[in-house]
């Protein structure tokens, strides 16, 4: 594509979405509590209006051509380039579109669909993903096997033409909300771990899956844990291949990790121009030891959109999301960290006591509580450190005493 098509593009999502952004709402300044970005547990009414929200913002992104810029055109994606999607990303920045709900799906799952599912797959899956009707959410960790995925034990084992699951799983992401997720399962139990692994496509809706909500100390309930009792699903309910679902888990993961890094900051977490910005608002712009703090974050944004262009600029040479993405993952971690603590530190005791009928007194708390798990979600900040050590600095891998068949593990 042409400079000239390409400024183009960006000139129409940017006018685009400087028409239609602020007349929606979807502003990033928009005054609101941070329940009103991530629903407290139980607020049944809160959730609806929060799915509400995010599917008028991707249908109107699909509506308009702005939903699957880069996937194939027979699958309702717009059939353009990397290139594209940067610039859509680059013009996104300054406005807060809601679409949390859907990031896994097409951050995650749509990407790993279309790299190792079936034609029929992609037909049935990726159109309503795009157009924001169904909901996907992604199930690896378990309580026994945490930033362990391989060493997990929910078993699928064939049943006539298709396959018979139970097992549970822990921390899945909006699975109380959405009608598909990848679930990855052991299919076999007589080869190494890594081995005897499939990964499936799952109704979250079909009989025999229950989904339980997990209670954040932040109030809100993001997390669930899934159990699967005689869950029973079709053969072509297979993602990839079978025995073969590391190598698809992998797909999934190298794109989670890139899209944390990668992408820009949740709403949620303060840049260094809100930081200055709360401090001149709190009688607090003089201070000069807070100011070297806020110039810290600054460099720390700096380099997380350095490295953001890095792998920017690997995906438009079409090469696949490799360790620099665990790299970006870890600067935004430890970004998010001292951003939230930093806003705490300077709202003092308004992010500790707030009055009742504030909707948006409990924000600084809720985003100091909710970033500790920013360092786990996709990889502990400690997995992330081995892939670096082993892919890119070449040190040895730690000692396994796991090679063996699964079933003979102690």
């Amino acid at each position: 594509m042409s400079a000239i098509t390409l400024d183009a593009f960006r000139q129409r999502v940017h006018d685009w979405l400087a028409a239609e952004a602020p007349a929606r709402g979807w502003l990033r300044d928009e005054s609101r509590s941070a329940s009103a970005v991530r629903p407290k547990a139980g607020d049944a009414d809160a959730i609806t209006r929060y799915l509400a929200r995010a599917r008028e913002c991707q249908e109107a992104l699909y509506d308009v051509g702005f939903a699957g810029i880069s996937w194939p055109t027979e699958y309702g994606g717009q059939g353009l380039t990397n290139r594209e999607q940067v610039v859509f990303n680059e013009e996104s920045q300054d406005y807060d579109l809601p679409l949390i709900p859907y990031t896994i799906g097409l951050g995650m799952c749509g990407p790993t669909v279309l790299a190792v599912g079936t034609d029929a797959q992609k037909e049935r899956h990726i159109r309503p993903m795009l157009r924001g009707e169904e909901i996907w959410c992604q199930m690896f960790s378990e309580p026994g096997a945490g930033s362990d995925v391989a060493g997990l034990s929910t078993r699928a084992e064939r049943d006539d033409d298709g396959w018979r699951i139970n097992g549970q799983k822990v921390w899945t992401s909006g699975a109380h909300y959405c009608k598909w997720g990848m679930l990855l399962a052991r299919t076999n139990v007589d080869v190494p771990k890594h081995r005897g692994l499939t990964m499936f496509i799952v109704d979250m809706e079909a009989p025999g899956v229950t989904v339980r909500p997990l209670r954040q100390m932040n109030g809100s309930s993001g997390f669930n844990e899934v159990f699967f009792d005689d869950l029973i699903v079709p053969a072509d309910a297979v993602l990839g291949a079978v025995d073969d679902g590391w190598r698809t888990s992998l797909v999934t993961l190298m794109n989670e990790r890139v899209a944390i890094g990668a992408g820009r900051p949740t709403g949620e977490i303060p840049t260094a121009a809100a930081l200055a910005e709360l401090a001149t608002r709190r009688g607090l712009a003089s201070d000069g030891d807070l100011a070297d703090s806020i110039a810290d974050v600054y460099v720390r944004e700096r380099v997380l959109g350095l490295l953001s262009n890095r792998i920017n600029a690997a995906i438009l040479q079409d090469k696949a999301p490799g360790p620099e993405g665990s790299v970006a993952k870890l600067v935004a971690t430890d970004l998010a960290r001292r951003a939230a603590a930093l806003a705490v530190q300077i709202a003092g005791p308004a992010a500790q006591a707030w009055s009742a009928d504030d909707p948006s007194g409990d924000h600084w708390a809720a985003v100091l509580l909710m970033t500790p798990g920013l360092s786990i979600a996709g990889g502990t900040d400690e997995i992330m450190r081995n892939i670096l050590g082993e892919r890119v600095l070449g040190l040895p891998k730690e000692p396994r005493l796991d090679t063996g068949p699964f079933a003979n593990r102690s």
